[in-house]
């Protein structure tokens, strides 16, 4: 088999959890793709509890290319991904699924791309082998993504993907926001692009696709919207509605000033009175926070942390 020393140019990053039946037939078309360009196979396993991580060892005895993380437990997919993204030794980072569904005889297209200038390529999935109960919440997801994140690629929640991995080591990956790297990407300033990828069905395994699944890529989209459009400026937000609101209240209290001075109405027991004193109150608040967030912007460093929960077998 062939030999690879310390470097190599491409890292090919599989998290992989419960793949036992699918690591051999992967590593072998990972191979005939990647013919004798230099390469790393750097599996992640996320706390697998059957005998993939025995079956990546019996590989790795034979194949020096191959590398594995074993994560202490199940961390999720974006732990895995920035444990891979930090020990992979290539300048580019490809990211697939270990479930055989990416077809690696596209690597060399994803490897084309980045040639081309691009920092993150993305798969689209043009023709998904999935059943509807993933395609159809997958599209919705998908336009959803598209118009809130401003990013404007097909298929969000495709894994196979190819980075700068310097790129990749700055992005901020946790819970559920391996979903979202081209957005995050493109917060650093990085320049995704986006291929129509071979998509085939999974034979061996079980899917990790589920209900919850939908839930928390809904909530991380709103948290990615926020971020996408007010990390660096949170007092646009903030300053924006604690100005509405407090503009309600001292309006109300205009109104009721009026009716005090010009018509001789007694005010202090009227419910309006306290609701516009609580709005400008509110407001005001709001606007400091705006202002504390702007502060904390300015003084938190630019550089984000990757932490790495195992160690390489």
């Amino acid at each position: 088999m062939a030999e690879v020393s310390g470097a190599a140019d491409v890292s090919i990053i599989i998290p992989v959890l419960n793949e036992e039946a699918n690591i051999r037939p992967l590593v072998e078309e990972i191979t005939a793709a990647m013919g004798e360009r230099s390469y790393e196979i750097l599996f992640v396993d996320d706390g697998s509890t059957d005998t993939t991580v025995k079956k990546i060892l019996e590989l790795k005895s034979s194949n020096s290319r191959i590398r594995v993380l074993k994560l202490k437990r199940n961390f999720g997919k974006s732990t895995a991904m920035a444990a891979g993204f930090d020990a992979a030794r290539g300048a580019t980072s490809i990211t697939m699924d270990g479930d055989l569904q990416d077809d690696p005889a596209e690597i060399p297209r994803f490897l084309a791309s980045r040639d081309e200038g691009n920092d993150i390529v993305c798969g689209w999935r043009a023709k998904r082998n999935d059943n509807i109960f993933k395609r159809w919440p997958s599209k919705i997801y998908n336009k959803m993504s598209r118009r809130i994140a401003g990013v404007k690629i097909h298929d969000m929640n495709c894994g196979f993907k190819a980075y700068d991995t310097e790129m990749a080591r700055s992005l901020n990956l946790y819970g559920d926001m391996h979903r979202y790297t081209p957005v995050l990407g493109k917060m650093n300033g990085a320049k995704v692009s986006e291929i129509a990828i071979n998509h085939r069905k999974r034979i061996h395994g079980k899917s990790k696709y589920g209900a919850r699944r939908i839930v928390r890529g809904m909530l991380d989209l709103m948290t990615v919207g926020f971020l996408f459009s007010f990390l660096e400026r949170p007092l646009h937000l903030f300053g924006r509605i604690g100005t509405l609101i407090s503009l309600v209240g001292f309006g109300i209290c205009g109104y009721l000033v009026t009716l005090k001075y010009i018509y001789g109405e007694g005010i202090g027991e009227r419910p309006l009175l306290m609701l516009g004193v609580l709005l400008i109150t509110i407001g005001v608040q709001l606007f400091m926070l705006g202002l504390l967030g702007e502060t904390i912007v300015y003084r938190s460093s630019e550089r984000r942390q990757i932490q790495f929960f195992g160690k390489e077998l």
